[in-house]
């Protein structure tokens, strides 16, 4: 019995013959077609042609551009000598059969000139193995980096594009698309070149193909239309379309398919099984086509593509490797700001992208989402500007709102003290207040370069400096990264940040002063609900990162899918049409290191280091300045406590003077209070000369027993009459006070009590033989003992325990509060205030001088290792 498999085997065979037999006969008919029609003279003359035209064909399309693949194989061609950006170049795209056994190679127009079209997509073998012939041509023609293939499969499952898949890490082609809003995207991206060589922005851009296997399903007749609009102006901008299933339109079921202009349509030949027809090319014309049916190129030899793509990747990687050493000059500082700033970022294309803060784009608005660059491209910018002009010529002013070291490569660190000589202030994790400091020197800077070109007569920075060179007026660049976090909320601090930035970013240009604001987003900030038009109105320059597109306009796009190291940059506001894609180096620390000393090798001898910020740090006393020596008695002594969060990180004093009153009291349950009165004590200490001022020092609590000690032991060390004294000896020396207030304002008795409100119970109770108790006798000597030298610094552990001590009469004998982690509506009862903006919030505090009417945020000085102790 025969079996089933002989069977199959056996039909098989049949059928393979049958079918070689009738292919035998077709092409017997076809030769006895061309005998009946061409004559012998006719077939020679036709012969003869066809060789012309390969002739031709190998002229006009030479290498790899032409070439047969067995040629190619063979010859082994070397990459990039064929074709180069914005010249003509044919392509070869089939073989023409005039006569059985007679053909010639058809090269078409292409980059450079037009387009190519195909009917069928490349689900079609035939047609999938064209679109691999033709990508690998033009990979292997164009020099490397040159050449952009944007791919989209809407179709075809992904196997005509599969084998340059090595070409998409390089950069030369992208992950094929396959949705329609992807499609879209790459439209756009195409769009954009076309309007800005039309702008004249991009004079020598990349050709870019935009390559269908397969168009995406349920495509309208807008992405129609915004295909033939590429096609008729792609070409002068080097963007060219290379189609499969694009129908014709004969056969679309669009009864309106608008038609490719500048396009060589390839269409199925329905009279001629596996052959196509060639149309008109580009801005000439066979009367309807080519006059002879045609055979697709077929795909390149396997191994092929894979070879080319591995070389073609590899050198596209090796010449466009940008590194931030490109950003940087051979020679620095020899460039003048009088006309503004610029500096180079990286490539657009081939190109340098250029950037300038000037009068046409005084500010910007820097957008991205976490992880997307922004701290590398702000790096970027920062020291591509300060290589290229000096400190002279350009102040830089930085903040940073977040949690990070932004702009710690500008200061000096432990690590490595030199600094970028143009930095003037850095905060490193900045407090609000900080930067309402920056935003307040920045409009006094203002007012005086106004008040300047008044007096010289002149309306602009130009001027102004022509008139004065003998005088330093650099522009002034502020970047503040994460500004949201400066405006956020709709209290006290945000609407003022708000009033100075839009002055800034108003008047600035006139005066040489620039914004770069950068942040994840710009929405939702509610301080900005009724400014935010006014004030990014200033902002023409928008640079957004992936992420970041809200900072452009609502139809665009472009930052959608933006990978990291690449930037839009557009100066428009922006508006789509002046979309610049570019390509910027991570700013790596070797490089930065590098440039930082050269900078700082240059300085002027002698010029300062930048005034720094850093929020989480911790301050002493030990540190700061000592104050000025009292001259002629013309001058008030001053109790420092901290330092002040502004420009400049001046100390936070607390002056004394004989009014009633002049006290200050520190009100929280931290130890830092302890530190507070130590830190006062120390620096009066430095004020007075050794013998005229006396030290009460009131230890009241445990903890703070061995800290009142050492200061004890400190203050003596300085020639300084100090004494340690527990309760009773504080009673008692309230007494002393009470019978013999003193006299002698030169010599001053300075009491600190730590732990104030310990005592409070003991000094309610009425002594045997005095009419008096100790509170009532603490009060007195709060309204009456500044006549007489003497001023109290004490440390509650509570607003309300102060607020008991003082009475209702007293409420006012102590004019100076420290507020640590007491809550804003606790300090605002004890100083009879409603509303007092303060938040308790670590390593800060809130310093009040009521006779002064101030209010001011500070960091407390602490001794070493406080904060370490308090969270241990």
């Amino acid at each position: 019995m025969v079996s089933a498999r002989t069977l199959f085997e056996r039909a098989v065979k049949t059928h393979l013959d049958a079918q070689g037999l009738l292919d035998a006969v077709r092409d017997r008919l076809d030769r006895l077609e061309a005998e009946s029609t061409h004559s012998a003279e006719s077939a020679q003359q036709q012969i003869a042609l066809a060789a012309r035209l390969e002739r031709a064909a190998a002229e006009a399309a030479p290498q790899w551009l032409g070439a047969p693949w067995q040629v190619v194989a063979q010859e082994r061609f070397p990459l990039e000598h064929s074709a180069r950006p914005g010249e003509p170049a044919l392509i070869r795209v089939a073989d023409a059969q005039p006569l059985p056994g007679v053909g010639f190679p058809v090269i078409v127009p292409f980059t450079g000139i037009g387009h190519i079209a195909l009917d069928l997509d490349a689900r079609d073998p035939v047609v999938a193995g064209l679109l691999r012939s033709i990508i690998t041509r033009l990979v292997a023609a164009f020099p490397a980096g040159q050449l952009r293939i944007l791919a989209v499969d809407g179709g075809a499952l992904g196997a005509p594009l599969a084998p340059f898949h090595a070409l998409v890490p390089a950069g030369v082609m992208n992950e094929p698309v396959s949705e329609l809003d992807e499609f879209r995207e790459l439209l756009t991206e195409a769009e954009e070149q076309v309007k800005q060589v039309q702008a004249g922005l991009n004079p020598n851009p990349d050709v870019i193909v935009i390559v269908t296997a397969a168009l995406p399903p349920n495509c309208t007749r807008s992405d129609y239309a915004r295909l033939a609009a590429l096609a008729h102006a792609g070409p002068a901008a080097r963007v060219h379309l290379l189609l499969a299933g694009y129908a014709s339109r004969s056969r679309s079921t669009w009864t309106q398919l608008p038609p490719l202009e500048r396009t060589t349509m390839i269409t199925t030949d329905p009279s001629s099984r596996g052959h196509f027809r060639i149309g008109d090319p580009p801005e000439e014309s066979f009367g309807g086509g080519l006059n002879a049916p045609v055979t697709l190129d077929p795909a390149p030899p396997p191994g092929l593509i894979d070879e080319l793509c591995r070389r073609v990747a590899a050198k596209a990687e090796s010449d466009g490797k940008l590194v931030f050493d490109d950003l940087v000059p051979k020679e620095l500082w020899t460039q003048s700001s009088v006309g503004g700033l610029t500096t180079l970022i990286g490539r657009v294309g081939r190109g340098d992208a250029v950037v300038s803060l000037d009068d046409a784009t005084p500010h910007w608005l820097v957008a991205g989402r976490t992880g997307a660059g922004k701290t590398v491209f702000l790096l970027d910018i920062l020291y591509g500007l300060a290589a290229r002009y000096s400190p002279d010529e350009l102040a830089l002013y930085l903040l940073d709102f977040k949690e990070g070291v932004s702009f710690s490569e500008f200061i000096p660190t432990e690590v490595d003290p030199t600094w970028v000589p143009h930095a003037r202030t850095v905060g490193v994790e900045s407090d609000r207040e900080y930067g309402l400091a920056v935003l307040t020197e920045l409009v006094r800077e203002m007012g005086r370069r106004a008040a300047a070109m008044k007096k010289a007569g002149v309306t602009n920075l130009a001027q102004l400096r022509s008139s004065r060179p003998d005088v330093a007026l650099p522009r002034i660049l502020t970047v503040i990264d994460e500004f949201h976090v400066l405006l956020k909320g709709n209290d006290d601090t945000a609407k003022r940040a708000v009033g100075l930035l839009e002055e800034v970013a108003r008047k600035g240009r006139s005066y040489g002063i620039h914004l770069i604001m950068a942040s994840q987003s710009i929405s939702g900030i509610e301080a900005l609900f009724t400014k935010g038009s006014s004030v990014f109105a200033q902002f023409a320059m928008r640079v957004a990162l992936s992420g970041g597109g809200n900072i452009l306009d609502t139809l665009n796009d472009a930052a959608t899918a933006l990978p990291i190291g690449q930037v839009v940059l557009n100066n428009q506001a922006g508006t789509a049409s002046a979309n610049r894609r570019a390509r910027f180096p991570d700013a790596d620390a070797p490089s930065l290191h590098a440039l930082r000393h050269r900078m700082w090798e240059m300085r002027t001898p002698g010029s300062p280091p930048p005034a720094v910020f850093i929020g989480y740090a911790e301050y002493s006393v030990d540190d700061a300045p000592p104050p000025p020596r009292r001259s002629l008695g013309r001058r008030r002594r001053v109790a420092l406590v901290g330092r002040q969060v502004d420009v400049g990180l001046s100390s936070a004093a607390f002056p004394l003077d004989s009014s009633p009153g002049r006290h200050l009291g520190v009100i929280g349950t931290s130890l830092v209070g302890a530190d507070v009165l130590s830190s006062a004590a120390i620096s009066l200490a430095r004020q007075h000369d050794p013998g005229t001022a006396t030290f009460h020092l009131v230890s009241l609590i445990g903890p703070t027993e061995d800290e009142v000690e050492g200061l004890e032991a400190r203050l003596q060390r300085n020639g300084h009459e100090a004494t340690v004294l527990r309760l009773p000896e504080y009673r008692n020396l309230l007494h002393h006070f009470a019978d013999h207030p003193p006299t002698d304002r030169d010599f001053a008795n300075y009491i600190l009590v730590y732990g104030a409100d310990a005592a409070t119970s003991t000094l309610k109770q009425k002594e045997a033989g005095r009419s008096r108790t100790g509170l009532d006798e603490f009060r007195t000597l709060l309204r009456e003992g500044p006549a007489g030298g003497v001023h109290v610094f004490g440390w509650w552990r509570g607003a309300r325990r102060l607020s008991d001590d003082l009475g209702i009469q007293g409420k006012d004998d102590v004019a100076g509060i420290v507020a640590l982690n007491v809550k804003g509506n606790e300090v605002g009862q004890l100083i009879g205030r409603s509303h007092v903006q303060w938040q308790p919030r670590h390593n800060r505090a809130l310093l009040i001088d009521r006779h002064e009417d101030r209010e001011e945020l500070i960091v407390p000085f602490v001794s070493p290792g406080r904060y370490s102790e308090e969270f241990a």
